[in-house]
């Protein structure tokens, strides 16, 4: 073998490497929290009309698309304390697995790109979509490091992803669907800090500088006391919430299957708060999908959703 042939040989791994590590960067695990652009459309009963499956399909692609640049640009900004870090040092662009260049120009076509396709569906979700990426931007760049304000900022971002779906199919979202959305994401956003803090604490305080501290700035202003109280608020108002939109909606129903999802609903709730209190929160997608009782409860909520909604609504 020549010695081009070898260096080209050698050329194509490193590209291939690369391109597995930009895949890893875009963390597509990720993605599946953008399955709550079907939220709106599946609440209101529209998902069945003609051409919403499609819009729907475009919008989810669109935000995988940039949620994934958010998470290279988050990675580019971090790599230097993520390499501090236990739990981070190993991504991509902090391991130097995949370089800045590429990553830089992967997260800038992916944003463009995600916004394009969301504005061939309706100018109102490329709205969403820019407003997704300032507000993750401001995220990294500076609201993270604010008490409060970071944990608001990560939950806007799930509100964002719900509210994609009414404006990719010119579906009106209600206020009890943003107060559930709202302060149901903010159950999920603080329990993830109080298992973040309950960890430091647990490995000698915050007295100390800990690697990747940057990036957990907020965590010293926080104490475990303070996030039972956002935790327990935010599942009081997403009960009561939920609760006022299930029998408001129960007298448009022959049958109370609004209410009856009540029960999973609220049992999901109470398992998440027993396992935040445990300890785990750090990856709320891995706790949904690894508890057997959550899954059946999800499974039990939908099934009883979607009855109402298809069937008795």
């Amino acid at each position: 073998m020549s010695i081009d042939a070898v260096h080209g040989t050698k050329a194509a791994a490193r590209g291939h490497d690369q391109l597995r590590a930009l895949v890893r960067a875009c963390r597509p695990r990720q993605w599946s929290k953008n399955l709550l652009v079907l939220a709106a459309p599946g609440a209101a009963g529209v998902l069945g009309h003609a051409n919403v499956a499609g819009k729907l399909v475009v919008a989810f692609a669109s935000f995988c698309m940039i949620s994934s640049a958010t998470y290279l640009f988050n990675d580019l900004h971090d790599r230097a304390e993520d390499r501090l870090n236990p739990r981070r040092r190993e991504r991509p662009l902090a391991s130097g697995a995949l370089g800045t260049r590429l990553a830089g120009t992967a997260a800038l076509l992916l944003a463009l790109g995600g916004v394009g396709l969301a504005a061939n569906v309706r100018w109102e979700l490329a709205a969403v979509a820019v407003g997704y990426l300032l507000l993750t931007g401001s995220y990294t760049l500076w609201l993270r490091r604010i008490a409060v304000a970071d944990i608001a900022a990560i939950a806007g971002g799930f509100v964002l992803r719900a509210l994609a779906g009414g404006a990719a199919t010119g579906v009106a979202v209600s206020r009890w669907f943003m107060l559930v959305t709202s302060f149901g994401a903010l159950f999920v956003v603080a329990g993830k800090r109080y298992a973040e803090l309950c960890e430091r604490e647990a490995a000698g305080g915050l007295s100390h500088k800990q690697p990747g501290e940057l990036v957990r700035a907020s965590l010293r202003e926080y104490s475990a006391q303070y996030l039972r109280f956002v935790v327990g608020l935010a599942a009081t108002v997403t009960t009561t919430a939920y609760c006022l939109w299930a029998f408001q909606r129960a007298h448009h129903a022959r049958l109370s299957w609004y209410e009856l999802t009540i029960v999973p609903f609220v049992l999901w709730l109470l398992r998440y708060a027993l396992l935040l209190d445990r300890g785990d929160g750090h990856s709320p997608e891995e706790i949904i999908l690894g508890d057997g009782f959550l899954r059946a409860m999800s499974a039990t909520w939908l099934a009883t959703f979607v009855c109402g909604v298809y069937i008795a609504g």
